[in-house]
């Protein structure tokens, strides 16, 4: 009687698969992110002037947008589990080595390797998403995933400034790297894709399939990569289209995790440390319209069957929030600027369902790929806004127009979701 009942009753393998990778998202971004917590000890010890530390921070993002491409192909050639593991403990190797950096050669090498480290991270949770969870799901899915890089920031801040102030700078890095290479490993030990695991059932499996899952992922015809097919991809205007919308929507992450505590500081007069939840609050704003948006997306696509109002509404509403951060040009009170901050950055959650509509788009043959592709077009953003954001703020010693040009990316990706993405639908190559 045992087998019948099993069958009736679908296993839950699947939320086991989005904890493995809600956790090392959140290592992901903390490992990307601990540079800007040692950074005043970091610059005090090896003398390094705010120019060039500029230019640290900004490495990480060459190097990551660079090896998206490849880190999508190691996807499709090795298959999710080798993939995730070996970026997951190599970038926490790297993560480490700066506990060791002696000087800024170092330094800058030691960004440089973590961001092709970290860069199949993304892919592999498009494809998780894809391969594990039915259409239906994947908004939440991604939210729940997601949410670990601002909550992360949120509510682990006050820790890592602890660790730097009672250990040391040094100390953060060791501690962060170590945590990321023992639960690489773990991901090894536990993942599986859905057609290898022992954990899920074949009713579970149906329920997958039956919702336009890949439930047998691991088993797709591996087709070797060529320019020619990433050209193919870019060709199709749900692909184009998002990816131009996920840049745009990237640079006002990027402003949040460079630029903002410094324009509380120089421009508001505020103390990041001083202000403590007060200035968190966009962040964890930025939470709830991850959460938010993952909620309404699903809710939306099971009250119409319209992948094109469930996925794209919830995206452009959040782009559109987003550009209200140039109003905080125009208050004085320090704490409506943060309100307005809390606004635009919880937008800026809500844009992250982006890879949810990359995962219902992608081609079945090129799911790592196109993840790739569409996170290059997306951590450009890394690249280009710091560096814009400090032209502007160098020239005019003001970030007057440096909201600005956060604001207007935000319309633009707006714009690029409603009429150059069209129908979300899967994407079919010849």
């Amino acid at each position: 009687m045992r087998a019948p009942t099993d069958m009736l009753r679908p296993t839950r393998a699947r939320l086991g698969v989005l904890a493995l990778i809600s956790v090392a998202t959140l290592i992901n971004y903390m490992d990307r992110a601990v540079i800007g917590v040692a950074a005043p000890a970091l610059t005090a010890e090896l003398k390094i002037s705010p120019e060039m530390m500029g230019f640290i921070f900004s490495a990480f993002s060459w190097t990551y947008a660079a090896a998206q491409i490849p880190g999508g192909l190691a996807l499709d050639r090795l298959g999710t589990r080798i993939t995730y593991a070996g970026s997951l403990v190599l970038w926490s190797v790297f993560t480490l080595l700066h506990g060791i950096a002696a000087n800024v050669g170092m330094l800058f090498g030691f960004r440089l390797a973590l961001g092709v480290a970290e860069a199949p991270c993304y892919p592999c949770n498009s494809r998780i998403l894809s391969s594990w969870f039915p259409q239906d799901e994947r908004a939440r899915a991604n939210s729940v995933y997601a949410v670990g890089q601002y909550a992360g920031l949120a509510f682990f801040s006050p820790v890592l400034f602890w660790v730097v102030g009672s250990f040391g700078w040094r100390a953060l890095f060791l501690m962060a790297g170590s945590l990321g290479v023992i639960f690489g490993l773990i991901m090894y030990a536990r993942y599986r894709d859905p057609g290898e695991s022992r954990r899920v059932n074949a009713a579970e499996l149906d329920y997958i399939r039956a919702g336009g899952g890949l439930a047998v992922s691991g088993q797709e015809e591996k087709i070797p990569f060529s320019w020619a097919n990433v050209r193919k991809l870019m060709s199709r205007r749900q692909i184009l289209g998002a990816s131009i919308g996920q840049f745009c929507g990237n640079s006002t992450l990027v402003f949040f995790l460079t630029w903002f505590p410094t324009y509380l500081a120089t421009e508001r007069g505020m103390d990041w440390l001083k202000s403590g939840t007060f200035a968190v609050m966009p962040y964890i704003a930025a939470s709830a319209g991850v959460l938010l948006g993952g909620q309404v997306s699903d809710l939306l696509i099971r009250r119409t069957g319209s992948a094109n109002i469930g996925r794209k509404l919830p995206i452009v509403a959040g782009l559109l929030l987003a550009s209200t951060i140039v109003a905080a040009n125009f208050v004085q009170s320090n704490t409506l600027v943060i309100a307005i901050m809390s606004v635009a950055f919880f937008g800026q959650g809500m844009v992250n369902l982006g890879w949810t509509l990359i995962s219902d788009v992608a081609p079945r043959q090129f799911i790592g790929l196109t993840g790739g592709v569409f996170n290059l077009c997306a951590n450009l953003a890394g690249i280009v806004t710091p560096i814009v954001v400090g032209l502007i703020v160098g020239q005019t010693g003001s970030f007057y127009g440096a909201l600005a040009f956060i604001a207007v990316l935000a319309l633009v990706g707006a714009v690029a979701y409603i009429f150059i993405v069209g129908d979300v639908r899967r994407v079919e190559l010849d």
